[in-house]
């Protein structure tokens, strides 16, 4: 199939990033791609013919891209399309899983592994097994709430029970859930514990990365979240070491918003790039577990950059996301800055910042994931990167318990020896 300067991606995996799977949309390098992304999270969760616990697109090959080279996602817009959505925190339920909740959902009458199901009323029991009827939900939630957004898209409100089952009946028609999407609608559940709350409008992608060297379950490509996979009972059992094979698209960091670059790591021919799990708001740390998914229309724009060999993303936020320590510094900072180097006869590094995004089972680990990681494409040491973080920079939580950004300002030769250098001034102009 020949390149195409713009693709439009509308399908979406069964919940597993296969790397053996033949990728069916190929993009240009420098090309576009737009998509109608499905909710992540809750509605995948109960839909337990999924198995990945998300449900994002269709992985699209970039040509030019090799192993070992790196892909630049330019993310051109982000359009919320869903006019509600519920979510909350979650409590899997025994018996009706085998190991894993989010991969191997089973019904606990019939004993069907992964069943398709149907939809009988509303409430935490309305999905159904479809070979016998049984209740097969993995998960319910423990405190919830079912949100609408007003025209503007710019901020929620969480709504009563009356208003909460309105929107249960007519599930598809608020959440806009795309036509290709397998998916449960979550609000079906009809929750309603926080009533009354507001909340800012800030979409970003939970979800946006490159295929993983082996097959995974896609909510578990990350170094936290991959953690039950380890020895799991499944299909997708893997060591430890397998688990290296991640490519970290599922980050839930609130950062991967409009007008960001995210760099990610080529481990099969063509990257296979893909996203989902939009959000409406999040606060760092997603710590309730589950935030307001939603569907939407994303416009990405991909380039190859070619002998950037890195283990894990490099986000370039907008300016307004960069940690206090982090952001360019004004006219002003540089005039009294070289007024210090005149009088101390030292020469001013100029530099420019970078997020590195790390993952691990906890947020310890993440965070030395994340310092050794830009050790590593630094050619620097760790410590070295832990005094640049802490002067010129922050730890910042993506996802509790093990997704974080450790952001610095980089000195511009290290930049340019990896061939970055173009990309961050453009993002960065001094």
């Amino acid at each position: 199939m020949a390149a195409k300067k713009t693709v439009y991606v509308n399908e979406f995996t069964d919940g597993v990033l296969n790397p053996d799977k033949e990728m069916e949309y190929i993009v240009q390098d420098g090309g576009y791609i737009v998509a109608n992304t499905t909710p992540g999270c809750w509605g995948p969760m109960i839909t337990p013919q999924l198995k990945g616990g998300h449900e994002v697109t269709r992985p699209v090959y970039v040509e030019g891209a090799e192993v070992g080279d790196a892909i630049a996602i330019h993310i051109k817009s982000i359009e919320v399309t869903s006019l509600a959505t519920a979510s909350g925190n979650d409590k899997p339920v025994n018996g009706k899983f085998n190991g894993d909740p989010f991969v191997a959902g089973k019904c606990p009458n019939c004993g069907t592994v992964n069943p398709e199901t149907v939809i009988d009323g509303i409430g935490q029991q309305a999905v159904r097994c479809k070979n016998c009827h049984e209740d097969v939900t993995p998960f319910v939630f423990t405190n919830a709430y079912t949100m609408t957004f007003n025209k503007d898209n710019s901020i929620g409100m969480t709504l009563n029970k009356q208003g909460a089952e309105e929107v249960a009946h007519n599930a598809q028609q608020y959440m806009c859930t795309p036509e290709q999407s397998i998916q449960n609608p979550v609000v079906t559940f009809a929750p309603h514990d926080i009533v009354g709350a507001i909340a800012r409008f800030r979409p970003f992608l939970g979800q946006l990365g490159t295929t993983p060297a082996r097959a995974l379950p896609d909510s578990h490509n990350a170094g936290d979240f991959g953690q039950a996979l380890i020895n799991a009972p499944h299909d997708y059992s893997i060591t430890e070491e397998q688990l290296e094979d991640r490519t970290d698209g599922h980050m839930d960091i609130n950062r991967v918003r409009q007008g960001a670059i995210l760099i990610c790591s080529v481990k099969v021919p063509g990257g296979g790039v893909y996203l989902g799990d939009m959000h409406a708001m999040q606060g760092d740390g997603e710590i309730a577990g589950h935030t307001t998914d939603v569907a939407g229309i994303v416009n990405l724009q991909t380039n190859v950059i070619k002998g950037l060999t890195i283990d894990g993303p490099i986000l370039l936020p907008v300016e307004e996301d960069l940690p206090h320590l982090a952001k360019p510094f004004s006219e002003e900072e540089k005039k009294q800055a070289r007024e210090l180097s005149t009088k101390w006869g030292v020469e001013l590094e100029e530099s420019y910042p970078v997020s590195f995004v790390g993952s691990g089972a906890t947020l310890n680990d993440a965070t030395t994931n994340g310092m050794e990681r830009a050790a590593k494409l630094l050619n620097v040491t760790v410590p070295e990167v832990m005094n640049r973080a802490t002067i010129n920079g922050a730890i910042e939580i993506g996802r509790n318990p093990g997704v974080v950004t450790v952001t610095f300002l980089v000195p511009k030769q290290q930049l340019k020896n990896e061939g970055l250098l173009d990309l961050v001034q453009g993002r960065y102009p001094l």
